[in-house]
């Protein structure tokens, strides 16, 4: 089985990103996917691990943004309502922006790009829910207007998936997305520990 990725053939950068050197991106920690129909499989433990990377961000001095998804009102992502709001474990602090997005893709139709070019370097570390999706294309994004993205495995999780030709376990969908991410857009670490 090919273990090369297109990063290495491409010449590009496999080193982990330093979050004193880093903007910390979150992505979507809303209680939407606590709960009810969009409950994500392991969201408690992505939670958790969510938290100990947003201390260890905050205790290095990186900027950190959050973003949330924005579903209108009366979906589960409802920002106005408490289901869509951020959960209290890694709600932001004083001074840390919230970039409300509509796409996947947190840069897209936002100011996502603003803050982290004004933290004045290239490494972005991210995490979220739900890694097929807004992680995923959030990693992209950010690869695609030429920043060094880092995503951390343990505080993403996502949910399962029924399609025309399977069923694909959150488990399967979780390492697939990372994998795509690994290939091209960013790095993938196993936790919060891994960074520099």
């Amino acid at each position: 089985m090919p273990t090369t990725t297109l990063r290495a053939l491409n010449g590009l950068d496999q080193t982990p990103a330093s979050l004193a050197d880093s903007t910390l991106i979150l992505v979507d920690y809303q209680n939407t996917y606590t709960r009810g129909v969009m409950e994500l499989e392991g969201w408690e433990a992505a939670l958790d691990a969510a938290a100990e990377l947003l201390a260890r961000a905050r205790a290095a001095g990186a900027r950190v943004v959050h973003v949330i998804h924005d579903g209108g009102e009366d979906t589960p992502y409802d920002i106005r309502a408490e289901i869509g709001r951020i959960h209290p474990r890694v709600a932001p602090a004083d001074g840390e922006p919230v970039v409300v997005k509509t796409a996947p893709d947190a840069f897209r139709g936002t100011d996502l790009a603003d803050h982290v070019d004004a933290a004045g370097h290239k490494d972005v570390v991210i995490a979220g829910f739900m890694t097929h999706m807004c992680v995923l294309f959030t990693a992209q994004g950010a690869f695609l207007r030429g920043d060094r993205p880092t995503v951390v495995a343990d505080a993403c999780a996502t949910r399962p998936l029924r399609t025309p030709l399977a069923d694909v376990p959150a488990t399967q969908l979780h390492h697939s997305a990372l994998a795509t991410v690994n290939d091209l857009y960013g790095v993938v670490v196993p936790s919060a520990s891994s960074l520099g």
